[in-house]
């Protein structure tokens, strides 16, 4: 599952979609999102989830987007199983047609939100999506928090990762005995990745302060971004889509 998280670790490739300006690739998935959500047919979501295959394949990261789809086939099958208890309950005690298709619509959504991010996260560097966020107007404080928080969750889930095999090559078996017994057995490993958190960050702020961050107001890149025509093209492309998708779902009534 910890696999999932390999979505916010930027592949270095030589593609297409690399190259792309990130303002561009980040109104994808503005646009992708905002379609996933107005539409939630299991056809509709099969059509979104397919669409971001051949994006997949040009950005040759196809490796690394099955790893994350793999460790979020877990929380997928939940989502499908929650759904589908809830109509069968709100359904008088009947499993309709209707209720799992839209169960499996929902567990198929979540995974075409992870596709969707896989593409942004995975081809773009955290400095081109701060700069990225500082073109918007974000303050920088902001664009480092949340860039930092982005390079660091994969590292946090290699160092839990580290430490559940660590813990086991001791002896400490996490799926022995009851829903509480598991829940202590999980101590040993929160405690060192919590250790190692704080130490991490710690050591992030003296390095911060050893470079002099926040000694000047204005600050200044050795990179720019600059969009090129391609990206303007595709950037009105996407908005041609997203246009036309809710007015087919207003008007045409498509869902």
């Amino acid at each position: 599952m910890l696999s999932f998280l390999e979505v916010f670790r930027f592949r270095r490739r030589d593609s297409p979609i690399h190259r792309m300006d990130p303002r561009v690739k980040a109104l994808y998935v503005f646009v992708a999102s905002i379609i996933s959500i107005i539409y939630y047919s299991l056809t509709a979501m099969i059509t979104i989830f397919i669409s971001t295959i051949p994006l997949i394949a040009i950005a040759k990261v196809h490796r690394e987007w099955i790893r994350s789809l793999r460790g979020a086939l877990f929380l997928t099958s939940m989502i499908v199983v929650v759904n589908m208890f809830a109509g069968y309950l709100s359904g008088g005690l009947t499993l309709t047609v209707e209720t799992v298709s839209y169960a499996f619509s929902m567990g198929l959504r979540f995974l075409t939100f992870t596709s969707i991010f896989s593409i942004f996260f995975l081809t773009t560097t955290p400095e081109d999506l701060s700069l990225a966020l500082e073109k918007l107007k974000v303050p920088y404080d902001y664009c480092f928090a949340f860039t930092s928080a982005i390079r660091f969750v994969p590292d946090l889930a290699l160092e839990i990762q580290t430490v559940i095999d660590a813990q086991r090559s001791r002896g400490l078996e996490l799926e022995k005995g009851n829903i509480v017994r598991r829940i202590r057995n999980y101590i040993p490993i929160l405690i060192p990745v919590f250790i190692r958190s704080f130490t991490r960050s710690i050591e992030l702020a003296e390095a911060m302060e050893a470079r002099g961050y926040g000694a000047s107001e204005k600050r200044t890149s050795i990179y720019e971004l600059n969009m090129k025509h391609s990206d303007y093209a595709i950037a009105s492309f996407l908005l041609c889509i997203l246009a036309i998708s809710i007015l087919l779902r207003v008007y045409a009534n498509w869902y």
